[in-house]
């Protein structure tokens, strides 16, 4: 990974700011700072970064609506939120909104870094195709299931006549799933090929991801057609 990645934090805890962007910079990263929501979306939608860090609860305009609005306005870079709400519904809804992570403080300095090394990783192949897609997967074109088609050049689905845009996990987390049909595939391995991060993280990413990913190509709870789950195991892609 290449150290002068350009990163935006909004963060409106004066102390925070500091240790995060002071740590950022001893990495080898250029680091910008906003103290308020309305601050940091303009200063998001005017420079170009490779990733945002948003505080969830800030003044002006906060987290979940930034991250929404440059979601709106097409902007695909990495956000991870940072929160001190701790239920579930808000993680959720983090996600939803278009957030590829999540971090709850207090959290530890060291795990930061390696969400943020994580997800630049992951974006860097963007310039070679849709959302983040791998140049191997943009090759792919669009291929036909039972209840969706996927065009892996637009990063789009169509399912009984609708087409939604992908996100860029949601194109990444199909894109694994479609080339493994049939296989068991566990949620830790998938935070691993798709996230780029072990174990120790929360494997209700996944969850929330497949849920949405499942809404878009059509499969109907509780029994879904294409992406089933093997309880206690994983989630299984069938064609």
């Amino acid at each position: 990974m290449v150290k002068t990645s350009s990163i935006l934090l909004v963060e409106d805890e004066p102390g925070l700011v500091l240790t995060i962007s002071d740590r950022l910079t001893a990495e080898g990263y250029h680091c910008d700072t906003a103290r308020d929501g309305t601050d940091g979306f303009e200063k998001a939608k005017n420079s170009s970064y490779d990733l945002f860090i948003l505080d969830v609860m800030l003044p002006g305009k906060g987290g979940f609506d930034i991250c929404r609005d440059l979601r709106a306005l097409g902007y695909k870079q990495p956000i991870l939120m940072l929160t001190a709400r701790s239920q579930v519904i808000d993680r959720v809804l983090g996600l939803k909104l278009g957030a590829d992570d999540y971090l709850c403080k207090p959290f530890d300095m060291n795990e930061l870094l390696a969400r943020i090394e994580a997800l630049l990783r992951r974006a860097q192949p963007q310039e070679e195709g849709p959302i983040g897609g791998t140049p191997s997967e943009s090759s792919r074109g669009t291929e036909r299931y039972t209840h969706f088609t996927v065009d892996f050049q637009t990063g789009t689905v169509e399912h009984s006549g609708t087409i939604q845009s992908l996100s860029a996990q949601e194109y990444k987390l199909l894109a694994f799933l479609t080339r493994h049909p049939g296989q068991i595939i566990s949620r830790d391995k998938l935070l691993d090929a798709v996230w780029g991060y072990g174990t120790e993280t929360t494997t209700r990413t996944v969850d929330v991801h497949i849920a949405w990913l499942r809404k878009k190509i059509g499969d109907t709870e509780p029994a879904p057609y294409h992406i089933q789950t093997v309880r206690g195991l994983g989630y299984r892609f069938v064609p």
